[in-house]
């Protein structure tokens, strides 16, 4: 057995990053190579061993690789994206030495410059104080674009019909607070709901050029945040997909998990798919069938629970290998 870890006493702060990118797929676009998911663990783990990250854990959406980190070092560090870009860069290195194909296409840079947004990867990231239990749902999509979690999103912190909470816990009956990126310029709103629920939903309603970014509650604390980096716009080209990942708090004053996880009982369309061109239902599926063959799809998700604890990822739970979600992936 594993010796257990000593209790992190470095503070109740804790950072939560999940950075990604597509660095070589197998075979073709539809999963990761092992030795690749080996090999980053390898790198995190040396990474923890030496205190730069409190936990990690590795996983992969199709062909992304996924890097889930808990540390002390706070939002857009540079030790935590530095690290990022150099496991994802020998990883693109093992993944030239085995022929996996569009070996590192998401590393659009050619030298770290002291942040990865910009530079190909996807990240979000979020800093937070430790609740006593701190559930946590890290999602992962693959052969999609970032405005694929503007509708469940919405239906999380937003829609009384899905989010009970939103009615009857009175910590949650103020509402919360949506920041939207516009894609093309750059610039960010934040949108107070219930009172601006009609103005977000024109937003939201065009994913091409409006993504939700975060949601606070009305206190200001975080709530969600997901990645809303664009390769074409990064590169002025198709590169890829934007495949984008997303953090959700839950439970305490916040949506329940079984709340953030309904919205993907209904499979609703998305851009992405084959080439990045088409549109098609988002179905949720268990880590073991996060594969897209067919058509290059259709695009999935996948949720991995985690309870933090002193900065440790207690988990992953892999939130939709159930049965319930059937009927969704059928529909998909």
């Amino acid at each position: 057995m594993p010796k257990p870890r000593k209790k992190d006493s470095s503070g109740s702060m804790v950072t939560l990053s999940v950075i990604k990118a597509d660095i070589g797929g197998y075979v073709g676009h539809s999963d990761s190579h092992p030795d690749i998911i080996a090999l980053a663990r390898k790198c995190l783990d040396a990474a923890r061993r030496s205190g730069k990250l409190v936990d990690f854990h590795v996983a992969n959406c199709g062909d992304d690789l996924e890097l889930i980190m808990t540390h002390r070092h706070g939002n857009d560090a540079k030790v935590i994206h530095k690290l990022a870009w150099d496991v994802f860069m020998e990883c693109t290195r093992l993944a030239g030495e085995l022929g996996l194909y569009g070996a590192g296409q998401d590393m659009l840079a050619d030298a770290f410059s002291g942040n990865v947004k910009g530079m190909g990867p996807g990240v979000a990231e979020m800093t937070f104080a430790e609740r006593k239990s701190e559930p946590v749902i890290v999602f992962c999509g693959d052969k999609c674009a970032p405005g694929a979690w503007n509708l469940p999103l919405f239906r999380m912190f937003a829609d009384p019909f899905n989010t009970i909470g939103l009615v009857i816990d009175p910590t949650m009956h103020d509402g919360f607070r949506f920041e939207v990126h516009d894609v093309h310029r750059g610039e960010d709103i934040v949108l107070s709901c219930p009172e601006e629920m009609y103005d977000l939903l024109v937003l939201i309603g065009s994913p091409e050029n409006y993504v939700l970014k975060n949601v606070f509650k009305k206190s200001g604390e975080i709530a969600a945040t997901s990645s809303t980096q664009k390769l074409a716009l990064i590169a002025g080209r198709y590169v890829g997909k934007d495949d984008p990942v997303m953090i959700v708090r839950c439970q305490s004053g916040l949506p329940a998990v079984g709340e953030a996880l309904e919205p993907f009982s209904f499979p609703h369309l998305i851009s992405g798919w084959m080439r990045g061109s088409h549109y098609g239902p988002l179905m949720p599926v268990g880590q073991a069938d996060a594969t897209p063959t067919r058509f290059d799809g259709p695009p999935r998700v996948i949720a991995l629970g985690f309870q933090v604890k002193d900065g440790r990822l207690v988990g992953p739970r892999d939130m939709f290998a159930d049965v319930s979600f059937d009927r969704a992936r059928k529909a998909a």
